[in-house]
C-alpha cells in the first residue's frame, strides 16, 4: 500500500471472511434447486413483497426445487425486517420444519432470513430483541444456523456476503445488527438477471449505497490489501456502470457490473468496516421512513468533503488521502489537486440520480442533536478520521 509520497506502508495484521461458495453469472438462478438439495429437502422462501411472485420469478424457482426433489413455502417480508417479524419468522421456520432457508430479494429480505436462520437454531424461547447488539441481553449466535443462499435482486448491500443482520426495533424506535460467522450464508448466488427490473429509483439508492459501501471500506482504518483490491474493482464497475443502468435498466453489461459491484462492496464492508456515513444512516433509517440508499447518497458527499478537509490538515501523507485521489482518478479526475473535484462530481451524481436531501424525509434542524447522539455505532469508529459532534451536525445540515 502507497502513502501519498510514494512510500510503501507497513502492511498491518488483518483477517479476511466470505461466504463459502459464491456463484455469479447471469442465469445461474436455475441451479438453485440442486444447490438448496446439498442442504435438505424442506427449503423456506424468504422473499420480499409481491413484485417477484407477480413477475412469476418464485413460481418459477418453486418449479426448480421440486425438480430436485425439495418442498417449499413462501415467507414474504414485507419491508425491512423488525423484531416482531423476525420473530414471527423463527416461528414459522421452525413449525414448517425448515431445513434450509432461500432468501431471494433486497438486502432487507436477505437480512431477514439471516437473521430468522440463525435464532431458528439458537433462541430456544428469547426473542430477536436479546441478541441485538448494545440493546439486547447479550445473548450470541453459538450453534450454527440453518443454511441460507442468498439471491440479490438489487445490487446495493452485498447481504448475501456479510455476517450481520440490521433489524429495527419495531417497539423503541432504533436499529441495531445482530452479527455471527454463523450469519454468513452458505451459498451466495448472484444471477445479474434478477436485478433487471429494479424500478429506477430503487437502482439509484441502491447502487449509491453500493458505491458508498466501497469507498467508506476503501478509506477505512481497518482496511487490508485483499479489501483495497476488491473496493478499487468495486469503484471501477461503479463509475463505469452505476448511470447507465439508472438510465437503462435492461442494459445487461451494466447491471452485470453492478451486481459484481455490490458484491465486492459486501466483501470489503465485512473485513473492513465503514465509516461515518453508515454510522450518521443507522439512527436516520431507525428514526424517519428514509430508504437506507438514499439516506447514504445523500451524506456520502457531505462525509468525503469533511474527510479529506481533516485528512489533508492531520495525515496529509498518509494512506486515506492517497486512496481519495485515486477514488478521483477512478472518476477521471487527474489534476495535481483533486479533491475538491471529487466532492463536486459525487453530489452531481447524487443529483443527477434524483436522490433528494435528508429534508425529504422529515429531518430539520431540530432533530439534528438526537441523531449525533446515536452516530457513534460501529461502523463510525472505522472512518479514517475522529468526527466530532459538531462536524457530524454540520455534514447533516449540509445533507438536509
Amino acid at each position: 500500500m502507497m502513502s501519498e509520497s510514494g512510500h510503501m506502508q507497513a502492511i498491518q495484521p488483518f483477517e479476511f471472511a466470505t461466504a463459502p461458495r459464491i456463484i455469479f453469472g447471469d442465469g445461474r438462478l436455475s441451479e438453485v434447486g440442486r444447490l438448496a438439495a446439498t442442504f435438505g429437502r424442506r427449503v423456506l422462501i424468504v422473499t420480499g413483497r409481491q413484485a417477484l411472485a407477480a413477475a412469476g420469478v418464485i413460481d418459477h424457482v418453486r418449479a426448480l426445487l421440486e425438480a430436485s426433489g425439495c418442498t417449499s413455502s413462501v415467507l414474504s417480508v414485507p419491508g425491512e425486517p423488525t423484531v416482531s417479524l423476525v420473530d414471527a419468522g423463527v416461528a414459522t421456520a421452525r413449525m414448517w420444519q425448515a431445513e434450509v432457508l432461500l432468501a431471494i430479494g433486497g438486502g432487507s429480505t436477505i437480512d431477514a432470513a439471516k437473521a430468522i436462520a440463525g435464532l431458528a437454531t439458537n433462541a430456544g424461547e428469547a426473542t430477536m430483541h436479546d441478541y441485538l447488539e448494545g440493546v439486547g441481553t447479550g445473548r450470541t449466535i453459538l450453534r450454527p444456523a440453518l443454511p441460507v443462499i442468498a439471491a440479490p435482486t438489487t445490487a446495493g448491500t452485498g447481504a448475501e456476503v456479510t455476517k450481520n443482520a440490521v433489524i429495527t426495533d419495531d417497539a423503541h424506535m432504533f436499529k441495531k445488527s445482530i452479527r455471527s460467522d454463523h450469519l454468513l450464508p452458505r451459498v451466495a448466488l448472484v444471477d445479474p438477471i434478477l436485478t433487471h427490473t429494479a424500478p429506477p429509483a430503487v437502482t439509484a439508492a441502491s447502487g449509491l449505497d453500493a458505491l458508498t459501501q466501497l469507498i467508506e471500506s476503501y478509506t477505512s482504518n481497518h482496511a487490508s490489501p485483499i479489501t483495497d483490491a476488491l473496493a478499487e474493482t468495486g469503484i471501477q464497475l461503479a463509475a463505469r456502470s452505476l448511470v447507465r443502468t439508472w438510465q437503462d435498466g435492461s442494459n445487461a453489461d451494466a447491471r452485470r457490473d453492478m451486481a459484481l459491484a455490490s458484491l465486492l462492496g459486501g466483501m470489503c464492508l465485512a473485513n473492513a468496516g465503514l465509516g461515518a456515513v453508515h454510522g450518521m444512516a443507522s439512527p436516520l433509517g431507525a428514526f424517519y421512513p428514509a430508504p437506507h440508499g438514499a439516506v447514504c447518497a445523500a451524506l456520502l458527499p457531505h462525509v468525503v468533503a469533511e474527510n479529506i478537509h481533516r485528512l489533508r490538515i492531520e495525515a496529509p501523507q498518509g494512506p486515506a488521502i492517497a486512496k481519495y485521489r485515486h477514488v478521483a482518478k477512478i472518476f477521471g479526475i487527474t489534476d495535481s489537486n483533486p479533491f475538491d473535484r471529487l466532492v463536486a462530481r459525487l453530489r452531481e451524481l447524487v443529483a443527477r440520480m434524483g436522490i433528494p436531501g435528508l429534508g425529504a424525509w422529515g429531518l430539520d434542524r431540530a432533530g439534528i442533536p438526537r441523531v449525533v447522539a446515536e452516530s457513534r455505532g460501529s461502523s463510525t469508529r472505522y472512518n479514517p478520521v475522529l468526527l466530532v459532534d459538531d462536524e457530524i451536525a454540520d455534514i447533516l445540515e449540509a445533507a438536509r
